[in-house]
């Protein structure tokens, strides 16, 4: 398999002058040793509006900056907002991306889940997937020579020539960020690779690889006219260390990511509390507070541990055929000086082992997308927990009466 690295670039309050400074600096760093160390991809988030959980709202910027300081690392958008932009502004910033990196850009796109984020956009919930398609159609087309032209419900473009274009012809790989765990298999109808932005078990990894390559080769309807990519890449809570107890000890800004993925999900269109009203970090405290036994199960999830349990941790998953895993090691209040001997030892203890084998996934893949392997249909059902199964419900926190503007 390949492997990942992922970035929200979230910042828990309080925040101090020159944090936001020191965040970014920090994680360009983190990417230039991944790079160093022979990692595969670099995935950068679009959120707008996330207090603490994403202060990471122009992916463009950061990824064209990873470029100038790396030289082998795939640079990932993970993801553009397809429903809060302009489909030529996603065009251009692909194919700058592209350019800047010597054609080492992955094009990840996204809807947005929540309304907080949509809102100020004038898009709805209701309305996003209808709008995310439209912009597939509209895209793709910006990237081949000559000018393009588009007329449709949400965007209308006159005839343009959008520039530059991409180094990649003739366009580099596609993904669709599966905030849902159903959308992994809409990926595989529309042909593009799944980046699956949750946490799951080896046995669902198992059931939804098998969905999504049975949508992929069996169920496939395109949006539009572009080069497919048969992709599955799942995200995992990261911290490698010398010893289990070592690495959980360093890893509480995972169960931090974890808390606020799920409070924030569980309330009505994933809509944020008011601007300024609920310091996240103090109510991640509490709930640690008053429930230590869930928060020992979730750092005993995960990628979390010693070179050998994470060794038979990923063997499980590598049993699935999962392309590729994306570590989660920033996060919450992790330290930088932990993230980088995490990424160092991760890279030297067990990363050659998997990265050898993965030739050998690809000839499974090649022989499933020729149905030379039938791949059995599973009920996925089951597995539908997108938070890893370790949290329990959180009460919605009463915001603070939102100060007078």
């Amino acid at each position: 398999m390949k492997f990942g690295i992922f970035y929200e670039l979230q910042l828990p309050r309080p925040w101090k002058e020159g944090d936001e400074h020191r965040l970014y600096q920090n994680a360009l760093t983190q990417l230039e040793l991944a790079d160093k160390l022979g990692y595969d991809y670099a995935w950068e988030v679009e959120h707008h509006f996330l207090e603490e959980y994403s202060h990471s709202p122009s992916p463009a910027s950061f990824l064209a900056a990873a470029s100038q300081r790396t030289k082998q690392i795939r640079l990932g958008h993970g993801i553009l907002q397809l429903t809060t932009n302009h489909p030529a502004h996603i065009a251009e910033r692909v194919a700058c991306l592209d350019l800047l990196s010597s054609g080492r850009a992955e094009f990840g796109m996204g809807e947005s889940a929540s309304i907080t984020e949509l809102e100020p956009f004038d898009i709805t919930m209701e309305n996003k997937r209808e709008v995310f398609e439209e912009a597939v159609r509209a895209i793709i087309p910006m990237f081949k020579d000559g000018p393009s032209e588009h007329k449709g419900k949400h965007f209308n473009m006159p005839l343009r020539m959008v520039v530059p274009k991409p180094m990649q012809k003739p366009h580099p790989p596609l993904w669709v960020a599966c905030s849902q765990l159903e959308t992994l298999a809409k990926c595989g109808e529309w042909g593009m690779g799944a980046l699956g932005f949750q946490f799951v078990s080896a046995d669902a990894a198992h059931a939804w690889v098998h969905a999504y390559y049975n949508a992929f080769v069996k169920r496939q309807k395109l949006l539009a006219d572009y080069r497919t990519n048969p992709n599955i890449a799942l995200v995992s809570f990261f911290m490698c260390a010398k010893t289990d107890e070592e690495a959980r000890a360093r890893a509480d800004g995972d169960t931090f990511f974890q808390f606020a993925l799920r409070f924030y999900g569980q309330s009505a269109d994933r809509r944020r509390p008011p601007a300024g009203t609920v310091n996240m970090w103090e109510e991640y405290e509490k709930w640690k507070k008053a429930n230590p036994e869930a928060h020992q199960a979730a750092l005993r999830g995960g990628l979390i541990g010693s070179p050998d349990t994470i060794r038979r941790k990923l063997r499980k998953f590598q049993s699935s055929n999962i392309d590729q895993v994306v570590l989660l090691n920033q996060a919450g209040k992790n330290t930088h000086e932990h993230i980088c001997e995490s990424l160092e030892l991760f890279a030297k203890e067990v990363m050659p082992e998997f990265q050898g084998a993965h030739p050998e996934l690809l000839k499974w893949k090649e022989k499933v997308l020729n149905r030379e392997i039938e791949l059995e249909e599973i009920d996925t059902s089951a597995f539908t927990d997108r938070y890893g199964g370790t949290m329990k419900a959180m009460a919605p926190v009463k915001p603070k009466a939102q100060a007078a503007e």
